[in-house]
């Protein structure tokens, strides 16, 4: 879950439906910047069921009681989540072996391999012996250069799509999610520095170098949970009670 707090509300995001996001967005990218191709198709739909491991944890939100605020998706019990995770991507790789790798390589990539825990290190290991797995069940030749940048465009679209549903819109660049202040991680042929994003306003984002054949605009779909409601009902029900409410919001060129 993405969370937002508000003064008397907590603005609530399921992951896949910001995983759906993520597929708008790869599917307006510039095509002369990646061939079409069965691979590429199968590495657009891995964007966009990315996060469905977390469509069962998201229908039953959990209340942080150190936090007191509903669990998002980084502080969730770690164990819980890397077991959705492992059934997430077995539920990918069960439709498309490629897509699963990337949604492997993708889940595995939060994790640091000098990581001390203990489950960490296992998921780690269970999801390299997973991708290597898959990619030998695939029987066929994919260069590095191809599955590597089928990766970190998932990673981009994942990224682009969290900055527009982790922060309110129009946040300042200085006071923006540290993951996305010095602009995104992935480098590409056409932005070899990588690109960044700037809220123009409340309903307008910059995007520099733009990948896409032109702008376009997205809806956030949210869940404006009242505090109140929660406190009443228990958050899960709270949450089921609220009104879906949408954020329309447009990806432009920068000026």
């Amino acid at each position: 879950m993405i969370v937002i707090e508000k003064e008397n509300q907590f603005h609530m995001i399921p992951q896949h439906e910001h995983a759906k996001i993520s597929a708008q967005i790869v599917a307006h990218w510039k095509n002369n910047f990646l061939l079409r191709s069965k691979l590429r198709e199968e590495a657009d739909w891995a964007i966009a069921q990315h996060d469905r491991a977390w469509i069962p944890l998201d229908d039953q939100p959990e209340w942080n009681e150190e936090k007191q605020r509903p669990y998002t998706f980084v502080d969730y019990p770690l164990e819980r989540k890397l077991q959705a995770y492992q059934r997430g991507i077995k539920e990918v790789a069960d439709r498309s072996l490629y897509a699963g790798m990337l949604c492997s390589m993708h889940y595995a990539s939060f994790f640091s391999k000098d990581d001390n825990d203990s489950a960490v290190q296992t998921f780690l290991a269970e999801e390299k012996t997973r991708q290597q797995d898959l990619f030998e069940a695939m029987e066929m030749d994919i260069p590095y250069d191809i599955y590597d940048l089928h990766f970190r465009r998932l990673q981009f679209c994942d990224d682009l799509s969290l900055y527009v549903c982790m922060q309110e819109a129009g946040t300042p660049k200085k006071e923006e999610v540290s993951w996305f202040k010095g602009g995104f991680r992935q480098s590409f042929d056409f932005a070899p520095a990588g690109m960044a994003a700037h809220w123009i306003d409340d309903e307008n984002v910059s995007v520099d170098p733009f990948p896409f054949e032109k702008p376009f605009s997205i809806e956030i779909p949210y869940r404006p949970v009242s505090k109140i409601e929660i406190k009443e009902k228990g958050l899960s029900q709270a949450f089921h009670d609220t009104e879906i409410k949408t954020h329309v919001v447009t990806f432009v060129k920068k000026e």
